[in-house]
């Protein structure tokens, strides 16, 4: 926590040392969203470069005056916080002033630049994501507050904490971990009672793109257990997009991707290969749209897609055939067959990239 308020501090002081010299204070941050500022490494994923570009945020300049305004408000709110050992959700700061801040979205941007700026993890300026993904399965573990949770007793679904740093204790007799990217095929894989029937394993879903949290969860889970961790996701430019922001992270979290990547994770399915190889009918998969092709076209040009052939394969199949494929389609075999004959398949013979 000191280190938190020396670093803010710091960017008060530069402020205060502009306007004893009658200039116009500018608070300086790392250009997030630029590939050039990325670089790839296959041990990490995608991690900022250490001497990337800038962008400046002046205090004289009308497109910019409100953002600098609004960064040095939400600066003092992480000071009392931190000084007061409380913590607070984005949405708690958004809605301290919504006319002020003027959308959720705004908030959570401002507090990844200010993170990536003052070069601390968000979770260190007491501030805690509204979590919306889900875990199940043979697991338990204590939360920070000594609440115990047991996933492995029932088919319930926990919610992932929203101080995943702060649990302790975490058992666990699973031999895998499934990440899914849907609730719909999370929740079905739930009812056919999935983790226990072929072996027993952890299910997570972060519910479409993952939060922070259902990320930094997958990390932790890796880090304690180092089992093997396989996704589930739609045949589409979409799930491959999800699949990559648990494995390698986010151009724009790159700067935190030392706690948030997990490069070992393994792709099991649903592969646009295994439409072919399983005789998926077209009239069940849903044609291209031209946002579809961009988003693919985009994926394949990525660095780390170089180093994985056999994703760069599947990647042409679905490039060449601009047919998507939802999990659903395996419905059109048997209405349990992703529970009874896919999954147990793919994992006993190592169906898996």
């Amino acid at each position: 926590s000191s280190e938190v308020l020396e670093a803010i501090e710091n960017v008060i002081q530069g402020v205060l040392q502009s306007l004893a010299q009658k200039k116009a204070p500018i608070l300086t941050v790392a250009n997030r969203t630029d590939w050039r500022n990325i670089e790839f490494k296959d041990s990490v994923g995608l991690q900022m470069i250490p001497r990337c570009t800038t962008k400046q945020i002046r205090s004289d300049c009308p497109q910019s005056a409100k953002r600098f305004a609004l960064m040095l408000k939400i600066l003092s709110m992480i000071y009392k916080m931190v000084q007061s050992n409380t913590y607070a959700t984005k949405r708690d700061i958004y809605y301290s002033d919504t006319l002020l801040f003027g959308s959720q979205t705004a908030v959570d941007q401002l507090i990844n630049e200010i993170s990536c700026m003052l070069k601390i993890p968000r979770r260190s300026l007491h501030i805690l994501s509204t979590t919306k993904g889900f875990v199940a399965g043979n697991l338990s573990y204590t939360e920070e507050d000594g609440t115990k949770v047991n996933c492995t007793c029932s088919a319930t679904v926990f919610t992932v904490p929203s101080n995943v740093q702060g649990i302790k204790n975490l058992t666990s007799h699973a031999k895998f971990i499934l990440i899914v990217e849907k609730d719909a095929t999370f929740q079905r894989l739930l009812d056919d009672d999935f983790f226990n029937k072929v072996s027993p394993c952890i299910m997570i879903t972060g519910r479409g793109i993952p939060d922070l949290n259902t990320r930094l969860l997958v990390r932790k889970l890796w880090d304690s257990f180092q089992i093997p961790i396989f996704t589930l996701m739609d045949a589409d430019p979409h799930g491959v997009e999800i699949m990559c922001v648990y494995k390698y992270g986010s151009v724009s979290m790159s700067f935190e991707a030392h706690h948030l990547t997990v490069p070992s994770i393994k792709w099991l399915g649903l592969l646009p290969s295994d439409l072919e190889r399983l005789n998926i009918c077209k009239d069940v998969l849903i044609p291209f749209t031209k946002q579809d092709e961009n988003k693919l076209a985009s994926i394949q040009k990525r660095p780390y897609i170089a180093c994985q052939p056999l994703w760069k394969k599947e990647l042409e199949i679905m490039a060449a055939s601009k047919l998507k494929a939802e999990i659903q389609v395996l419905t059109s075999l048997s209405s349990d067959y992703l529970s009874r004959v896919y999954l147990p398949n793919k994992l006993q013979f190592g169906g898996w990239l």
